[in-house]
């Protein structure tokens, strides 16, 4: 698990994994989203809207990154 650092409060779930490297498009996501692929904080997750906070952990495929507010 890495840690994926933010600059703000908080971050979309799409815009999470572009940041993360785990996707390379809004497209991409959409379709990994739709397909059930993505877990957050360990139950799957469709929706590409969802907001994350520090804390949260994202869970794709054997990848796993965990949102941090950045000092």
């Amino acid at each position: 698990m890495h840690d994926v650092a933010i600059s703000t409060d908080t971050i979309r779930l799409g815009q999470l994994l572009k940041l993360a490297g785990l996707v390379d498009s809004g497209s991409d996501a959409k379709i990994l989203l739709a397909g059930g692929e993505v877990r957050v904080n360990g139950e799957a997750e469709t929706r590409r809207g969802r907001t994350l906070r520090a804390g949260d952990v994202v869970e794709l495929g054997p990848d796993s990154v965990r949102v941090v507010a950045s000092s």
